[in-house]
């Protein structure tokens, strides 16, 4: 099989030939259909993740159709079309350093080749109603917006929701919000940008470029209460205009890395 390889931080990937895997006990090899590209996947690659093994192979997302399973296992079988945790061993209940301890694409050769061996346990079956491409795209940024959204918030219906951005996270974000009913703010430097996010079911679009105080505008669109919600992805540069825009008793979730 090809596989692309990653020899050190920052080095172009290597295309490289390499013996498509063996299931040992409580593994299962797939065969990958689609991948996806995050933005912790680049962190990864540039090598400002420290402490990742090398050579390696990177992308912490995809989807595929398993072709063999190890001793043991009864979670998944052959021909399922699956994807898997981006944190193969964190399966349930709160984030610990034992069940962070492995990533997919970091610590655990990822999806960039044509098959992909990883435990068992982690393997989720993929619904029919979505594509190989599709489900590519889940497991880091639906994820991460799903928990931040629906299960950390706890967003009901009639909520107002600030979304930063218009990247991967924060559209998931934005659509998992809709669905909850709640009442979506969009920020962007780019019109163009909260246009299609408004396409996308956003009641509200900020340029922070031409309103750089935005959570002032999220306190008059919401009348002065503030949002239940803001999803932050800038960390340090955002933190804080996120705090000024909450309301009593809101909820901050801090996306990536702080």
């Amino acid at each position: 099989m090809k596989a692309m390889v990653l020899e050190s931080a920052g080095a172009p990937l290597v295309c490289a030939e390499r013996k498509v895997p063996e299931a040992a006990g409580g593994e299962a090899v797939v065969r990958v259909k689609g991948s996806c590209l995050n933005y912790h996947d680049l962190s990864s690659i540039d090598g400002r993740i420290p402490g990742l093994p090398y050579p390696r192979v990177p992308l912490s997302d995809g989807c595929g159709e398993v072709v063999a399973v190890g001793p043991g296992v009864s979670r998944v079988r052959v021909g399922e079309r699956v994807s898997a945790n981006f944190s193969p061993d964190w399966l349930a209940g709160p984030p610990t350093p034992e069940a962070r301890r492995h990533t997919v694409g970091d610590t655990l050769d990822g999806w960039l080749q044509e098959y992909v061996k990883l435990p068992a346990h982690c393997l989720v079956e993929i619904p029919g109603h979505l594509s190989d491409l599709e489900a590519a795209c889940l497991p880091c940024a639906g994820v991460t917006a799903w928990r931040s959204v629906a299960v950390d918030a706890r967003t009901q219906a009639g909520d107002w929701v600030v979304v930063q951005g218009t990247g991967g996270v924060a559209i998931f974000a934005l659509q998992f919000a809709k669905a909850l009913g709640a009442r979506v703010i969009v920020t962007s430097s780019s019109d163009e940008k909260l246009e299609r996010a408004t396409k996308l079911g956003a009641d509200h679009g900020v340029n922070y470029r031409s309103h750089p105080e935005w959570q002032q505008q999220v306190m008059e669109i919401t009348d002065g209460r503030g949002a239940d919600l803001v999803v932050d992805n800038g960390g340090p540069a955002t933190l804080g205009a996120s705090v000024e825009a909450l309301c009593m008793g809101g909820h901050v979730s801090i996306i990536g890395v702080l």
